[in-house]
């Protein structure tokens, strides 16, 4: 029961769905005449499926001027009637409702992905006055007030550090997965976090002007200035009709029957037509289901079938997200890295910074054994934000962290250690140094880790004639190495949410269409403006999914190919829909001029155009290249 009722959240209604059960009933009783009725059982599918699509033809016509396929439909059907061919104006009615329901159940749901966005907003700010702490509404800090942001806290608005040191989770903005250290003169974000020391800072941006109301305005904007769709029987609604009611005025003057006109009428209804796309629609986004992909927008496939360029996110989508360490290097003949790497980890194990985390979840995970390694206690334990940790491992003190901690402690840091670790640096890697006593004793180098199939994946991509191209938050060295790894010719990193629409926006008014695909708050934007947006359900924020066409459920980036090659097949089996369809209709007509169909046999013949549509499109369902 409750998969019914997602199924008609998600797009048709009960009254539409009760309507055509009870309509097919009736027009299934009018064929066979099972029950003796005073009236004929095909008028009940008249009124519950066709009355409506005569209302809406009325109304589109009187209000808009909008010639739509239901016109033609409508006036068939009353042509139907008047001459007391009721089964052909029912079985009509009931085709094209069916269709109509199609089309419905592939919209979206609405979304809450503004809203989502708007709770991110900080409610309330530290004022400093003087030597009065004051907590205010966030609304109401004006520029160059002076804040005080704690730890744990979101940062109210956008603005400079005065004093204080600390590390801050900027994903929502740029998606980066580790924190960055802050200091006095940088810059902080709004609706950015908090983490470790807390900070004064001076409000530079308030209100409609900060970083996260920005990032609000850009999804609206994105989402208002995309194109819909129109389905391809209201495209040429205009001419089916024009030419329907010329052929059947013509044949009415030169036969002088009426039935044959009224029989043009009925055949010459797009119900084929009209089934072509959603059911091709419908069998490929049951395909895409069965290869993790939920698609949230009916006309996805569609647009993603005529996509020219594919930008990725990078950390997330084409990375796993979580840093890992990859290598350690030890400096001191009598210490062993596995020694280094055991102590930086004993270390560490107090710490809440995502990267001393990462060391000691590498650690435990480094033998492949189910069992984690064991790890030593440390005493004295101290966190720096923005610097590193401080701790006693087996008597010994233990300092790891940056360049400047060591400065801080007097420790030297010799130039061949330098000059190794800045290698690793140019390579997108963060490095930690650890010290024993005075002496630095090496490094270790912590990266995130690409997803096992995602060079195949931009391999793949590449076969089936769209371009990959890498947008991220992260700086420059990381992004050119994972880049060149995969061998992705453009990248533009240090991007902010704007950087990421714009560059989407600019490459589509140049004429490209683009898909893209990302997890995080930051890329919303960017996966509302694409042609086609793409969020990785499994670890992607609720508003990127929100934001996004499709959702990679399992985040297995290995079936976006097959995504791609699915979405043309599906326009393939689209266009042999509308073929045929077209064809029939021209034969029908032809042979409803001649006298040779009646308005009964000339419902039938459609119906099993319709029929046949149907199979085509069912061939989609379990498609794989």
């Amino acid at each position: 029961m409750q998969k019914l009722e997602n199924l008609l959240e998600w797009g048709g209604t009960k009254r539409d769905i009760a309507f055509l059960v009870i309509g097919g009933i009736a027009l299934f009783l009018s064929i066979f005449d099972i029950l003796p009725l005073p009236f004929d059982p095909a008028w009940i599918a008249i009124i519950l499926c066709g009355v409506p699509i005569i209302l809406e033809a009325v109304v589109g016509l009187v209000t808009a001027f909008d010639i739509k396929a239901d016109v033609l439909v409508s006036i068939a059907l009353v042509a139907s009637v008047v001459i007391g061919e009721d089964f052909a104006a029912g079985e009509v009615a009931f085709i094209m409702q069916l269709g109509a329901l199609l089309e419905d159940l592939t919209v979206a749901r609405a979304r809450a992905g503004i809203e989502k966005l708007v709770h991110l907003t900080p409610r309330t700010a530290r004022v400093i006055d003087g030597s009065e702490e004051r907590v205010i509404p966030a609304k109401e800090v004006r520029v160059g007030d002076i804040l005080r942001v704690l730890p744990g806290e979101t940062i109210p608005v956008d603005g400079v550090i005065l004093s204080g040191q600390t590390s801050v989770n900027q994903a929502v903005m740029t998606g980066e997965s580790l924190p960055v250290d802050k200091k006095e003169g940088d810059e902080v974000f709004s609706g950015t976090v908090n983490q470790f020391g807390s900070f004064d800072m001076k409000a530079e941006k308030v209100g409609e002007d900060s970083s996260i109301q920005r990032m609000i305005r850009l999804v609206q904007s994105a989402d208002a200035g995309k194109a819909k769709i129109v389905g391809i029987a209201d495209r040429w609604a205009t001419w089916i009709v024009v030419i329907a009611l010329s052929a059947a005025a013509l044949t009415w003057l030169i036969s002088g029957e009426i039935i044959r006109a009224v029989t043009i009428l009925v055949v010459f209804c797009p119900c084929a037509l009209v089934l072509a796309t959603p059911t091709a629609i419908m069998a490929a986004i049951g395909n895409a289901t069965r290869h993790g992909f939920l698609v949230r927008e009916g006309d996805a496939l569609e647009r993603l079938a005529s996509v020219s360029d594919i930008t990725f996110d990078k950390t997330g989508t084409l990375t796993y997200g979580t840093p890992r360490v990859i290598a350690v290097r030890s400096f001191l003949t009598d210490f062993s890295e596995e020694e280094l790497y055991l102590c930086t980890a004993a270390a560490e194990q107090r710490s809440e910074h995502p990267l001393g985390k990462a060391v000691v979840r590498c650690w435990k995970e480094s033998t492949g054994d189910k069992i984690p390694r064991e790890i030593p206690e440390s005493e004295d334990f101290l966190m720096l934000p923005g610097r590193g940790v401080k701790a006693r491992v087996k008597g010994r003190k233990i300092v790891a962290g940056n360049a400047k901690l060591l400065k801080e402690e007097g420790i030297i840091l010799p130039e061949e250690i330098a000059e190794e670790a800045e290698s690793f640096r140019k390579e997108g890697c963060t490095v930690i140094f650890a010290a024993f006593g005075d002496q630095t004793a090496g490094f270790l180098a912590l990266a995130d880790t690409l997803r096992q199939n995602a060079a195949q994946t931009i391999g793949e991509v590449k076969k089936a004639g769209v371009t990959p191209v890498l947008l991220t938050g992260d700086h420059e060295n990381a992004a050119r190495h994972i880049a060149s790894q995969l061998q992705i010719d453009e990248v533009l990193s240090g991007c902010l949410p704007e950087d990421k629409l714009n560059w989407i926006d600019d490459r589509q008014k140049k004429g490209g269409k683009v898909c893209m695909i990302g997890d995080g708050i930051n890329d919303a934007p960017a996966l509302k403006k694409a042609c086609v947006g793409i969020a990785m359900g499994g670890i992607g924020s609720d508003i990127a999914v929100d934001a996004a066409d499709i959702a990679l459920v399992n985040d297995e980036i290995r079936e976006i190919p097959h995504l791609l090659r699915l979405a043309k097949r599906m326009m393939f089996t689209i266009r042999c829909n509308l073929t045929f369809s077209m064809t029939l209709n021209f034969v029908a007509i032809i042979l409803a001029i001649t006298g040779i169909l009646s308005p009964v046999v000339g419902a039938l013949v459609h119906n099993a155009g319709s029929v046949i549509v149907i199979i085509n499109s069912a061939f989609l369902l379990k498609w794989r290249s």
